[in-house]
């Protein structure tokens, strides 16, 4: 594609870097990425999207904007109170990048909507706080064919891995590695337990970093790791993690064929 005058400025530091180039650049322009919850996590993910010149970001979240928030989702700020968190963000992306299409869906994800927004786009980023989310974006990233570049974090902890079991071996998906919830009230939300404001920019910085990479084909992939990040102990460790035979999803027999509600579903997703 040709670039503008502009767009080769904005975008020299990328265009030097032989990895990525213009073709790279080109590329990102013309990619989509769904990021789901405009919180924490996707607070510094969608920046750094649209920074980077992601042509169309989705954007999934129900909620609205909170002074509670602000502590650490920085896409947002005192003038946003009360507002959609999505149209808050969108506004946000929209001032820093205008070459970017941003696309908001207020909506809460569930089976009957989930799988057309994850067809809609490229790569999907989950920035979601809560387990059926996840889970349910793993099945749909998994039907659809759509990589997952999954993320959390809670009190002065993070992790980060990317899925894509639909390419066979040797890449695992989220349930190989989380095979089911954990109880309700075992696990404690940010609201319950807390969350250090800046770990939410270093473990959303890091999924923006991924979703760069799986769009650019570049670097060594996340699937098959887990990465964990201990902020007190300034400290990363990865975790190698291997496609689960017994997997309801991806295994050699599985029992979850679709979504909940869908013909030739088996057991409900979480």
């Amino acid at each position: 594609m040709d670039f503008t005058d502009s767009q080769i400025e904005r975008y020299s530091r990328h265009i030097i870097l032989k990895e990525v180039g213009g073709e790279g650049q080109a590329r990102l322009l013309t990619s989509s990425v769904l990021v789901v919850g405009a919180g924490g996590l996707g607070a510094p993910l969608l920046l750094y999207l649209a920074a980077a010149g992601v042509g169309r970001i989705g954007i999934v979240d129900d909620d609205t904007v909170d002074l509670s928030n602000l502590q650490r989702q920085v896409v947002h700020d005192m003038d946003a109170l009360g507002q959609a968190k999505v149209d808050s963000a969108a506004a946000r992306l929209r001032a820093i990048n205008p070459d970017v299409v941003v696309e908001t869906h207020r909506v809460r994800l569930v089976p009957g909507n989930v799988r057309d927004l994850v067809r809609a786009y490229d790569i999907v980023a989950d920035g979601s706080d809560n387990f059926a989310t996840r889970f349910l974006l793993n099945d749909a990233c998994y039907f659809e064919r759509r990589p997952l570049v999954s993320a959390a974090m809670l009190r002065f902890d993070g992790q980060i891995s990317t899925f894509k079991a639909h390419e066979g071996a040797p890449h695992p998906c989220y349930r190989c590695v989380f095979p089911e919830p954990p109880p309700p009230g075992l696990v404690p939300s940010c609201s319950e337990a807390g969350v250090l404001g800046a770990l939410a920019g270093t473990v959303g910085s890091l999924q923006a970093l991924e979703v760069l990479k799986e769009l650019l084909g570049i670097g060594d992939s996340l699937s098959g790791r887990l990465m964990l990040y201990d902020s007190l102990g300034a400290s990363f460790r990865t975790v190698r993690v291997k496609p689960d035979p017994d997997c309801p999803l991806c295994g050699s027999h599985p029992t979850i064929t679709a979504l909940p509600g869908e013909k030739g579903s088996g057991e409900e997703t979480a």
